[in-house]
């Protein structure tokens, strides 16, 4: 199962969800149970029935900056489009830049916010080898503080949706509903999307069952939107992003799995941080750094028993990774009965629970 064409499948367009729920635990519930071979049909509000009060859920707690930048060339007027990927030490920030026609070094894209206000601009310093560019960022003319960044992100950035929700056009809710209540750790472009089904009230129920909600990190990079060119999926090399697990928290996930628990990952972010931090020996430690795991036919999963996760995209290795987690033969037929049961897919989508 190693060619790409594998992981093809064919999604009515209007499948895709444009909107999320307006209440987030009303989004509609898969669960697949592997040992049994069966697929059932429910809602994220029900969820707590699937649930041992000596599991614990392991939630992804990154936060979704404004990394969307819009503006115009002060140049020649066009168009131009951006996505913050990073800031150095010095405040130089990394970008992905769209326009039409050719950027030169020492151009500048004077930025438009969501409320319509100028004021902040961009140089573009130099591309670099892999298509992104270096840029200063300007105040009115002046070089803007390294501090400044997720300051300047909230003034100009605006919320980075997918380009398959709206064609990436951004709406005021979209600055709530694209993100987790639980995040607190700025740094992500994209949104842990299967937690976005949880409300407040919804964790506390999930808590006072008897459950241990741990926090873990890992900012999504702007490579979760980039397409497998290989066709053979053995030849693609994933994206780096930085994660993190404390010593804190692995103590409470061993604590849990000595009791008898199930580790249960909110999302593949949370399932790649997990394993991530898994040694050879399945031996969860503490880590914080890079990674670029990919989570293929083949592997052997070392901690994570259990997941929730949206439905994906053909072609990506969100979807390889599930398909690996629960069995390709069930996942296919979970897929084709998600189409038929008419679910909601990608971001703003239902979810599915793999036990």
């Amino acid at each position: 199962m190693n060619k790409l064409v594998d992981y093809d499948f064919k999604l009515p367009h209007e499948l895709i969800a444009q909107m999320p729920e307006v209440h987030r635990p009303d989004a509609r519930l898969m669960v697949v149970d592997r040992k049994a071979g069966t697929i059932s049909h429910h809602h994220v509000r029900d969820i707590v029935q699937f649930f041992r009060p000596e599991d614990c859920l392991v939630l992804n707690n990154t936060k979704v900056i404004p990394a969307r930048l819009i503006g115009r060339r002060t140049q020649t007027g066009g168009n131009w489009e951006g996505l913050f990927l990073v800031a150095d030490e010095h405040g130089l920030w990394k970008i992905m830049s769209k326009t039409r026609g050719k950027l030169t070094p020492g151009e500048r894209v004077a930025l438009q916010t969501p409320e319509g206000k100028v004021g902040i601009s961009l140089e573009m310093l130099a591309k670099q080898e892999d298509k992104s560019w270096l840029v200063k960022p300007l105040i009115d003319g002046d070089k803007s503080s390294p501090e400044d960044t997720l300051k300047l992100l909230d003034r100009v950035g605006w919320v980075p949706i997918p380009p398959y929700i709206r064609n990436g056009r951004m709406v005021p809710s979209d600055r709530e509903h694209y993100q987790t209540v639980y995040a607190t750790k700025p740094g992500a472009v994209a949104a842990p999307t299967a937690g976005l089904h949880f409300s407040p009230e919804l964790l506390t129920q999930i808590q006072n069952f008897g459950i241990d909600l741990v926090p873990v990190t890992l900012h999504v990079g702007a490579g979760t939107f980039r397409p497998i060119e290989a066709k053979n999926i053995d030849e693609h090399v994933m994206h780096f992003e930085w994660c993190e697990i404390t010593e804190k928290v692995v103590a409470r996930i061993n604590r849990r799995k000595q009791q008898g628990g199930r580790v249960i990952a909110i999302g593949t972010t949370s399932v790649r941080t997990l394993e991530s931090a898994t040694n050879e020996q399945g031996v969860l430690q503490p880590f914080s750094g890079e990674t670029n795991l990919f989570i293929k036919p083949g592997y052997a999963f070392k901690t994570v028993d259990a997941m929730m996760t949206n439905f994906h995209l053909p072609l990506s290795t969100l979807l390889i990774l599930v398909r690996t987690f629960g069995g390709d033969e069930l996942l296919r037929r979970a897929y084709d009965e998600a189409v038929v049961e008419e679910y909601r897919f990608y971001s703003y989508g239902d979810a599915m629970l793999i036990l």
